[in-house]
């Protein structure tokens, strides 16, 4: 999976989105802010090094292809990996992935905006999705390479705590009281959201006084 259309959304800007990925034949070169040809239209609230590259697994886009009465083909959630047979909500903040040549760690689930229910025309989807809980995970690039359908996913590394992509995706949505959690797993977050998180994290456990 590489490459992103810039595609028009209807109402509010912004007026253009980068979450329309397509299929490429062959093999896919891997940078440290992505695969080749993506776009990354406002990295203020998406992309950069922290969330790089993102998986959507094909057991969860099957829930929604039941659920809605369309098809969904790799690229429909945004996402640059496809997957099938991983847990992507159980998968651990900060594990790390051997695609092909290149090397990724999973950083943080992805939390549903506008543009992604203005992508598909369904005015609930942040809310259903939400509900959901079946975020995808997104991924850091540690170590470039290239990417190919096929490859295998061999997870090379797990870290010892139990903070998931289920359990952060809660965390940030729907159970925020659950942020305190998610300490362990700080120092794989992008950093964009690791100090925001400590922050929460400080608040809710500063001692009285």
């Amino acid at each position: 999976m590489s490459g992103a259309d810039l595609v028009p959304l209807p109402g509010r800007r912004p007026d253009r989105s980068g979450i329309h990925k397509r299929s490429v034949p062959g093999r896919v070169a891997v940078g440290t802010l992505g695969l080749d040809g993506d776009v990354q239209v406002n990295r203020k609230h998406h992309g950069g090094e922290g969330q790089a590259v993102y998986a959507y697994a094909q057991e969860d886009a099957e829930f929604w292809i039941a659920e809605i009465g369309r098809a969904l083909p790799p690229g429909m959630f945004g996402e640059n990996l496809r997957t099938t047979g991983l847990d992507l909500t159980g998968a651990v903040l900060g594990e790390r992935w051997r695609v092909g040549t290149a090397l990724l760690e999973v950083t943080a689930p992805r939390i549903p905006c506008a543009n992604f229910a203005r992508f598909w025309d369904e005015p609930q989807l942040v809310r259903r999705f939400t509900a959901h809980g079946a975020s995808g995970a997104y991924l850091r690039v540690l170590v470039t390479g290239e990417i190919g359908a096929g490859d295998v996913v061999e997870i090379e590394e797990r870290p010892g705590h139990e903070v998931t992509v289920g359990l952060a995706f809660r965390a940030f949505t729907t159970q925020k009281y659950r942020i305190a959690e998610l300490e362990p797993a700080l120092p794989h977050l992008p950093d964009k959201d690791r100090s925001k998180v400590a922050g929460r994290i400080a608040r809710r456990i500063a001692p009285i006084l």
